[in-house]
């Protein structure tokens, strides 16, 4: 549906913006200086990419080996996220945490906030982000007449 320049702009534009909301925000919740954060943001942003990438590719050969096809229903979209979000954290909480020199539990509070924070940021960047660069209707015509 979207062309390959389209998803790195909307990856690249993902990260970009919310880095810029997300510094300075979990900052001043934080009281960690913003180079600090930033630098672990920063990380944590390239983790989930990375992850992102790895996670998808397991979980669409493990639903098409399982069911022999890839179309997720609401429970699957649902267990597909709440897994994407465990494994990020399990990979991120330890960095936190020896990067900022606090304990794991400290670090599991601002992996959720962190979490939190991007799940709401995302809903809004998504649905801007179709606005602004919708589906050309050529291509949702062409879906639709067949």
């Amino acid at each position: 549906m979207r062309t390959t320049r389209d998803r790195i702009r909307h990856t690249l534009g993902f990260e970009v913006i919310g880095l810029i909301i997300f510094i300075p925000l979990a900052s001043s919740v934080s009281g960690f200086d913003s180079q600090l954060v930033g630098s672990m943001a920063v990380v944590g942003s390239i983790i989930a990419m990375l992850w992102n990438y790895f996670y998808n590719w397991v979980f669409d050969g493990v639903l098409l080996k399982l069911r022999g096809e890839l179309d997720k229903t609401i429970l699957l979209r649902i267990l597909h996220a709440f897994l994407f979000e465990a494994g990020l954290l399990s990979l991120y909480l330890p960095l936190i945490a020896w990067y900022l020199q606090i304990s794991l539990w400290s670090a599991f509070l601002m992996g959720v906030s962190m979490a939190t924070f991007y799940l709401v940021y995302a809903f809004f960047y998504n649905w801007i982000y179709d606005k602004v660069f919708p589906i050309p209707k050529t291509y949702l015509a062409s879906q639709f007449s067949h």
